[in-house]
């Protein structure tokens, strides 16, 4: 298996928890959460894959990916929520998802011949689009649009560096870890200092 591979697997299962979660806040059903937690989980891949002319799409005939979802609506259903230490492993976790997402989804986008630009803003829709989606079938304003610690920011931070890397003929490896690292650091700095971007 190679690294991307660990990476996408990795955050399939750290979306679909988020996922699951926000379908527990939320009072929804068994069913509901693993709706939820599958949008999560494969709703930025799904779209990217569309945009660029990917066919099938990433999810199927991947039962592993699956089990994956699966797995983490029934471990959440086990968990309580407000549970202090949990919530904010799920801040961690989910930022480590968002890098592994936007890694994954350059390393794709130029396996497809996308430019070095484009690549980046794919790697972007790739972390958050899974959640934008979750957020509008939840009946909730997107997290994504809202003013809030920096999110997409942080996505297309790590974008620019994985491409910078990239362009210094450096090992993919390189840049996958170097990406994931870039954006999980933005995530807790803009977190414990409450960094936004400015208002309109």
């Amino acid at each position: 298996m190679k690294l991307l591979d660990v990476i996408s697997y990795m955050g399939i299962f750290v979306f679909a928890i988020t996922g699951a979660l926000k379908a527990k806040a939320h009072r929804m059903d068994i069913f509901g959460a693993t709706v939820l937690a599958f949008v999560t989980a494969y709703g930025g891949g799904t779209t990217r894959d569309l945009l660029i002319g990917t066919r099938p799409v990433n999810w199927i005939n991947d039962y592993f990916a699956l089990s994956l979802v699966v797995s983490a609506v029934i471990i959440v259903a086990f968990v309580n929520p407000n549970f202090t230490k949990f919530r904010r492993t799920i801040f961690i976790t989910d930022a480590i998802g968002l890098g592994m997402f936007t890694a994954a989804g350059i390393e794709v986008s130029l396996l497809h011949d996308v430019n070095n630009t484009y690549a980046v803003v794919m790697g972007m829709i790739t972390g958050t689009f899974g959640g934008f989606i979750a957020d509008v079938l939840s009946n909730t304003v997107p997290d994504l649009l809202k003013r809030s610690e920096l999110y997409a920011t942080a996505s297309l931070a790590g974008g620019i560096v994985y491409v910078t890397i990239q362009s210094f003929n450096a090992s993919h490896n390189a840049a996958l870890i170097s990406c994931v690292v870039i954006i999980v650091i933005v995530r807790i700095i803009s977190k414990l200092k409450r960094l936004m971007l400015p208002e309109i």
